[in-house]
């Protein structure tokens, strides 16, 4: 009992034993308590999440959920220490501790709730506006950056930093930061250009160059394209906003091209044909606009027609179901009438000579 009596009797910081054991107990008692809400708060948002549907308290079960292990164990030690009198300079200490701790907690949750929020709205606005949609991951970003940003801030003037010089200073450096990192602020500058114009949103088709895909995000530094063959393309968005775009999804009709080339041995009368032939092939289709049916070229081995027309709809899979039902058809009508589509040929003229007559041998 003496030794026991002689720990009780032990003080630190102007506090004895017991009140540093009551103190301990205190901790962790909340510590057990808070981590036990922040399991079952986890368990509902994990509920909530398996549905399809958007609950109400599913956002704020989200930012709950991200609560860290170690702000709580430092919100218990700091709730533990209150019962103590501690001494001015280290009760000081211990408030900023925990006051930096509850700003990056602060900072956690409110990242989350923004970005929580806004992935619910993304996927609401992708059935209405595309745009709107690519635009809210910009967005994010930019909330992430002022959200930390205040944070550190706040941060540092709780150490006792002055926060003014330091601004000052940030703006002299960020020149010298903005020099060497001119790409990386070039793409971003570019995803603003993107979001405020969009000369595409998710869901587009774009064809860039030799490439072509359907966007599947919008990101700060890049854009993402889906391509047909199933592999995804990656494109710096300053490269992209550079370059010259073109936008297939937004098209309202396709314009087509049509040439057949037949061969030389046709007749006049059947070659006067052609034209007339191919407009009645092409405006036997209610969704296609024909333009024209021209004789176009006499090349070194045929003679070429040409035909435009456009198709009202940006369907591609309509588009080669007409082209093809008219390459049968134009094929049928060439063999009824006897005409032969081109193909090259290579003729090799051959020349008889005289034979050399041998002059007489004198004697």
């Amino acid at each position: 009992m003496a030794e026991v009596d002689q720990l009780l009797d032990w003080s630190y910081l102007g506090n004895p034993a017991w009140r540093w054991i009551v103190a301990g107990a205190v901790a962790l008692g909340i510590l057990f308590v808070l981590l036990l809400l922040r399991r079952l708060t986890r368990k509902q948002y994990a509920r909530f999440a398996a549905t399809p549907q958007d609950e109400f308290l599913e956002v704020p079960l989200h930012v709950a959920s991200r609560t860290t292990v170690w702000f709580l164990f430092i919100a218990a030690v700091f709730v533990g220490l209150e019962t103590l009198a501690l001494p001015g300079k280290v009760g000081r200490v211990v408030i900023t501790l925990f006051t930096i701790a509850a700003f990056w907690q602060l900072g956690l949750w409110a990242t989350t709730a923004v970005l929580a929020t806004l992935a619910r709205k993304q996927h609401r606005a992708l059935a209405v506006d595309r745009a709107a949609a690519g635009s809210l991951s910009i967005i994010g970003f930019i909330a992430k950056l002022t959200i930390w940003s205040l944070v550190l801030l706040l941060t540092l003037s709780n150490l006792g930093i002055e926060i003014q010089p330091l601004l000052a200073g940030l703006g002299i450096g960020g020149i010298a930061v903005a020099l060497a990192a001119q790409n990386i602020l070039g793409d971003l500058f570019a995803s603003l250009s993107i979001t405020l114009d969009r000369p595409f949103v998710l869901g587009d088709t774009l064809q860039v160059d030799d490439f072509s895909g359907t966007v599947e995000y919008i990101g700060v530094k890049s854009t993402r394209l889906r391509s047909v063959n199933g592999e995804q393309i990656i494109m710096p968005n300053s490269n992209l906003v550079a370059s010259r775009v073109r936008n297939l999804t937004r098209a309202t009709d396709r314009r087509v091209v049509f040439t057949v080339g037949v061969g030389q041995e046709t007749p006049l009368a059947e070659l006067q044909k052609i034209p007339g032939l191919i407009r009645s092939l092409i405006e036997a289709y209610p969704d296609v606009r024909f333009d024209r049916s021209h004789f176009a070229k006499i090349s070194a081995a045929s003679f070429d027609f040409e035909a435009v027309y456009v198709v009202k709809t940006t369907d591609y899979a309509r588009h080669m179901d007409i082209l093809q039902e008219i390459n049968l058809r134009l094929v049928e009508a060439f063999e009824k009438q006897g005409v032969a589509f081109a193909h090259p040929v290579q003729r090799l003229y051959l020349e008889q000579q005289q034979p050399v007559q041998s002059e007489p041998i004198s004697k």
